[in-house]
């Protein structure tokens, strides 16, 4: 079934990705990670110029354009082998992808069965809260679809 495989998928990117938190461990110094290291290193920009076949004014503004998180990927990767780096990219969610699922279907769940109690009490025929998180579970489990989950905002 595709959605096993979805879950398979989405647990096996969530243990990868652990290792990456607390991702505020990876944020780029003040200046970038390509200026931190150059300097680190001792090599001057005009050094770096050369081993990446540019002028040196191109350094300084390859350096600002890091700092401004303008700066495109494929430069990023260059300047990093000109440094003898690796590049490391990655997306890290805030909550992980299972629980960003089962979240994102519990608040669909709850909007949609909201809907239905404000018509019910408007006809007085309201549920009332008795049994709510188990209408919530059998609306998740029988009426959202995951490839349905992202349809909206």
């Amino acid at each position: 079934m595709k959605s096993d495989a979805r879950q398979r998928a989405r647990r096996r990117l969530d243990e990868r990705l652990s290792g990456l938190k607390p991702e505020d461990r990876f944020r780029p110094p003040p200046k970038g990670w390509i200026r931190a290291i150059r300097d680190a290193l001792g090599m001057t920009g005009v050094q770096l110029a050369t081993r990446l076949g540019i002028r040196p004014q191109t350094v300084e503004a390859i350096e600002k354009s890091e700092a401004s998180g303008s700066i495109q990927l494929s430069t990023l990767r260059r300047a990093a082998e000109a440094m003898d780096c690796t590049l490391v990219y990655a997306l890290v969610p805030n909550a992980s992808l299972e629980d960003a699922v089962k979240q994102r279907a519990r608040k669909i769940a709850i909007r949609d069965l909201q809907r239905v109690a404000h018509t019910m009490k408007l006809e007085a025929q309201g549920t009332g809260d008795a049994g709510k998180e188990a209408r919530i579970e059998a609306y998740i489990r029988d009426a959202i679809k995951e490839r349905d989950l992202w349809n909206e905002p």
